[in-house]
C-alpha cells in the first residue's frame, strides 16, 4: 500500500512545480505600505495594479475611521457563534435590506466570505435530479461548489450562446427523465478576460427553456450600470437573474459576501447553506464597515466616476500603441503577449525592478502555452500620471520581448525548470 504522501513528494502540481524559481517574487509576493496605487515592493517604489481596490475605499478616511470606531467598540470577536444559533443581530439585518434594495432584489443575506459562500450557494441550489449548466471558464468558487453535486452538469465554451442553448436542450431532455430543474451560472464579469457574461442573450432564453439563472457579480458589483448596481443593471436585466451574489472584496474593500433573490427563496436559503448554519457570524466590525461602504457606493458617484476615467485612458492608450487587450467589457484590463514562462518571468522581473511597475502574470497552465497574460486593475486611487508611466513601460518591454532580450536572460530560468522537471 501506499504511503498518502508519495503523490505529494512525486508531483508539486502544475503550480508548485516552479516554487523554488517563482515563491516571494512572482507568486506570494509581499506588497508593503497602505493599499494605493503606489505601494513598496521589496524596498522599491510600485504602481500597483495588482489590487482590486476598484473604488479606492480601501484606505479611504472615512473608511478608515468608521472601521476603527467599530472595532474599538465591538472588537473581533462580536457576535460569537453561528447566526442561526447566537450570531445575529439587528445591524446585519439592516445591511441585508440596504444591499437587497441596493442590486433590486426582494431580499438579501449575508455569507462570511466568497468563495465559501458561492460553494455552498450552489450546494443548496440543486439536488441530485437536477443539472448544472456552467461556463467552462467560470471561477475556480463555482467549479468547487458545482463539484459537490451529486447529479449532472454540463459545461458550455465560454460566453458562447449556441453552445449554451444546446447544452440546455440536452440539460432539459435530462431533466424531463429525473424530475429535477436546470440552474445556469454565469458571471456578471469574468475577472481574468474582463468580459461581461452576456446575461442579456442568456436571460432571452428564458422564453424557451425552463431554467434559473444564478449570477457571480464580484467584478460587477459597485463598477458596472448606472447606480453601480452590477452586470444585470448594466444589461437591463437585473429582474431576470434569479439569485444574484457579489464580494465585499473587490468594490468594497472588506471581507465577506451576500446574495440576493426573490425572499422566499432568500429564506429557503438562510435554512439550508450550510456553511452559514456552522460558521461564526460575520464580524460587527465588517457589518458596520459595510453599511458605511454601501453608503458611499450609493451617494458617491464620483468615485466611480474617476475609476472609469482611469479604465479608460488605460485601455484606450494600450489599444492605442497596438497592445492586444482581449475583448474586455469591464475594469479588468487584460494585456496578451507572446512568450514563454521563464520570458514571462524576465518581462515582469523588468517591469517591477527597471520600471516600479507590479501587476500580476498569468501562465500557462491557466493560459494556453506560448501567451503571457500581465492582468491590471485600474482603481479610482490611480492617477493619469500612473497611466502614463504604464504606457511607457509596457512599450519598453514589449520591444524587449520582441527582440529577444528576454529569451536571452531566461536562458539560466529555462535550463533550471527543464532540470527540476
Amino acid at each position: 500500500m501506499k504511503d498518502l504522501f508519495d503523490k505529494i513528494y512525486k508531483d508539486k502540481g502544475p503550480l508548485g512545480k516552479w516554487a523554488e524559481q517563482a515563491e516571494g517574487y512572482f507568486v506570494f509576493p509581499k506588497l508593503e505600505g497602505p493599499i494605493s496605487n503606489r505601494m513598496k515592493f521589496q524596498g522599491k517604489d510600485v504602481i500597483t495594479w495588482s489590487i482590486n481596490d476598484y473604488l479606492g475605499l480601501a484606505n479611504h478616511p472615512e473608511v478608515r475611521k468608521v472601521d476603527a470606531e467599530a472595532a474599538a467598540e465591538w472588537g473581533s470577536a462580536y457576535p460569537m457563534g453561528a447566526r442561526m444559533m447566537s450570531g445575529h443581530t439587528s445591524l446585519h439585518e439592516q445591511l441585508q435590506k440596504e444591499l437587497a434594495a441596493f442590486v433590486n432584489k426582494e431580499a438579501a443575506y449575508l455569507l462570511n466570505f466568497g468563495y465559501q459562500g458561492m460553494v455552498s450557494t450552489v450546494d443548496a441550489l440543486v439536488s441530485k435530479d437536477d443539472i448544472i449548466v456552467y461556463d467552462v471558464d467560470a471561477h475556480a468558487c463555482i467549479i468547487d461548489g458545482v463539484r459537490l453535486h451529486m447529479g449532472k452538469r454540463f459545461t458550455y465554451k465560454h460566453n458562447d450562446i449556441d453552445s449554451i442553448e444546446k447544452n440546455l436542450q440536452r440539460a432539459t431532455k435530462l431533466a424531463e427523465q429525473t424530475g429535477g430543474g436546470i440552474l445556469l451560472i454565469s458571471e456578471g464579469v469574468f475577472g481574468m478576460r474582463g468580459e461581461q457574461g452576456r446575461l442579456k442573450e442568456i436571460c432571452a432564453l428564458k422564453d424557451k427553456y425552463n431554467f434559473r439563472l444564478f449570477v457571480d457579480d464580484a467584478h460587477g458589483f459597485g463598477t458596472l450600470g448606472k447606480t453601480g448596481a452590477g452586470a444585470g443593471e448594466e444589461q437591463g436585466i437585473q429582474d431576470k437573474i434569479d439569485v444574484y451574489f457579489a464580494t465585499f472584496a473587490k468594490s468594497m474593500a472588506s471581507t465577506g459576501a451576500f446574495i440576493a433573490a426573490d425572499k422566499e427563496i432568500i429564506d429557503y436559503l438562510k435554512y439550508n447553506l450550510r456553511s452559514q448554519m456552522f460558521a461564526k457570524s460575520l464580524q460587527m466590525q465588517l457589518v458596520i464597515g459595510a453599511l458605511k461602504r454601501l453608503d458611499m457606493l450609493r451617494t458617491m458617484p464620483e468615485l466611480r466616476e474617476k475609476l472609469w476615467e482611469n479604465v479608460n485612458a488605460l485601455q484606450n492608450g494600450l489599444k492605442n500603441r497596438g497592445f492586444d487587450i482581449g475583448t474586455t467589457q469591464s475594469c479588468v484590463t487584460p494585456v496578451y503577449l507572446k512568450g514563454s514562462i521563464p520570458e514571462a518571468m524576465a518581462l515582469v522581473k523588468d517591469l517591477r525592478e527597471n520600471h516600479g511597475i507590479f501587476c500580476s502574470i498569468v501562465v500557462y497552465p491557466v493560459i494556453p502555452k506560448g501567451l503571457i497574460l500581465l492582468r491590471l486593475i485600474p482603481t479610482a486611487s490611480h492617477t493619469l500620471q500612473d497611466v502614463e508611466e504604464t504606457l511607457d513601460a509596457f512599450s519598453s518591454i514589449r520591444e524587449r520581448l520582441e527582440n529577444g532580450t528576454y529569451k536571452r536572460l531566461s536562458a539560466g530560468v529555462q535550463a533550471s525548470m527543464e532540470a527540476s522537471s
